[in-house]
């Protein structure tokens, strides 16, 4: 009775840890459209927040174009006109959710000028007021221009183009605002980021945003991270308090523990857990910098573990799945760590989901700009029929992402390091 009493308040303290983080915008059935220039392009970010929303919520069936265009504007670009943009990419689709991140083409690279300003608030507005026709129950993101980096680098012209683009990023918010729509800062982080980056390393903080517009995945993380909040993003993965010497669960949240006991001095127990951690999209020291100068854990991946009722001084292997983990003193375990910043079982099975994410993603590409576009008038027979089955790995692929990204059954031991 006394262990179904404590999992009772362990799971009432799970659920009320859970409710605290809100509802995260994307639901069970969505398809997500990610619509915008080069940087949306590059699939890096997006990548970012798919991989998140799946090992998150590996429960939810959440469909994901990339619809990217390099040199895009408000008007179109080399993909067409924005009517043609949007008909081909963005409505065939059906979207409920659909993100816009358009401007740094926009501002032309030049000191802020009030009729090239003026072209791309008309714009923007026109692509709001066509969606808003063609998809009324559309949910929009609007996404505040990424920075063009004069952080790293002297800007080239007084006040930099980023201040030009901080304009154009007002005038985004506002609009979602008198649309009731949802907006998206991918500026403010990112430069905050920078910053700090910059003074640890000034060197190495070049390499995040390389030619000053497209960032490698460093600058695309933390993107990504900056889209995942405006979305409410849940910051925990699982929370586990355990105490050992009482053979107690103290609390759990995103996760079910059974099967705590003591056996020839070894500790162990089985975790059930709903979710996995967000893993890195690299392991390059670039994006360790931007890691550190960020709030890149504190803000969507914690997976806190305490252990308490341990000889302090003493030390303890822990193994997951029979996996080592790492030494750790007991006043360190009952201190806690983060099982996300750790190589684990877990971990290992998010990044298998991050590379199912980046082939899918890369198959659509193939798809959409290598085959379908340049092939569309020259009336091949078999065009549609290979298109159908391009579609159809697409639709493979993510199901195997899902299924990957289903967390199993993770056992823990914990022994005295002799």
């Amino acid at each position: 009775m006394l262990f179904v009493r404590v999992a009772a308040l362990a799971m009432a303290a799970c659920c009320g840890l859970l409710a605290q983080q809100g509802e995260f915008a994307l639901r069970d059935g969505d398809t997500v459209v990610f619509y915008g220039d080069s940087i949306t392009d590059q699939r890096m970010y997006t990548v970012v927040a798919e991989t998140f929303a799946l090992t998150r919520f590996p429960g939810r069936n959440i469909r994901f174009v990339h619809s990217g265009w390099g040199g895009d504007r408000v008007t179109g670009g080399g993909g067409g006109t924005i009517d043609e943009r949007l008909k081909r990419d963005v409505d065939v689709y059906k979207p409920t959710v659909m993100t816009i991140m358009l401007g740094m083409n926009d501002g032309r690279y030049r000191a802020y000028d009030p009729e090239i300003f003026k072209t791309y608030a008309d714009g923007y507005v026109r692509i709001v007021d066509m969606l808003k026709v063609s998809h009324p129950n559309l949910r929009l993101t609007l996404i505040q221009p990424s920075p063009y980096d004069d952080v790293t680098r002297e800007p080239l012209f007084a006040g930099g183009y980023n201040q030009v683009l901080l304009q154009y990023s007002a005038f985004v918010k506002d609009l979602a605002s008198r649309n009731g729509q949802g907006t998206a800062d991918l500026k403010t982080g990112v430069v905050e980021m920078l910053r700090r980056a910059n003074v640890a390393d000034a060197a190495l903080a070049k390499q995040i945003i390389p030619d000053r517009v497209h960032p490698g995945w460093a600058g695309h993380l933390v993107m990504g991270l900056e889209l995942l909040k405006a979305w409410n993003a849940p910051k925990v993965v699982t929370a586990v308090e355990l105490d050992l010497a009482g053979k107690k669960i103290v609390s759990q949240a995103g996760t079910a523990v059974s099967g705590l006991r003591l056996d020839g001095g070894t500790y162990s127990w089985t975790q059930a857990d709903q979710a996995l951690p967000m893993p890195l999209p690299d392991k390059g020291a670039a994006t360790q910098l931007a890691v550190k100068s960020s709030d890149f854990w504190e803000a969507v991946n914690q997976q806190p573990l305490k252990l308490g009722g341990l000889e302090s001084g003493k030390k303890y292997a822990l193994r997951i799945n029979g996996i080592k983990v790492g030494e750790y003193t007991g006043a360190e375990l009952a201190a806690g760590m983060n099982l996300a910043k750790l190589d684990t079982p877990m971990m290992q099975q998010a990044e298998q989901v991050q590379a199912l994410t980046v082939k899918r993603t890369n198959v659509h590409q193939m798809r959409w700009r290598q085959l379908q576009i340049p092939f569309d008038k020259d009336g091949y027979p078999r065009m549609a029929s290979i298109l159908r089955q391009l579609d159809a790995l697409d639709e493979d692929i993510a199901a195997r992402q899902r299924s990957t990204a289903r967390p199993g059954a993770f056992f823990y031991e914990l022994a005295p390091v002799l």
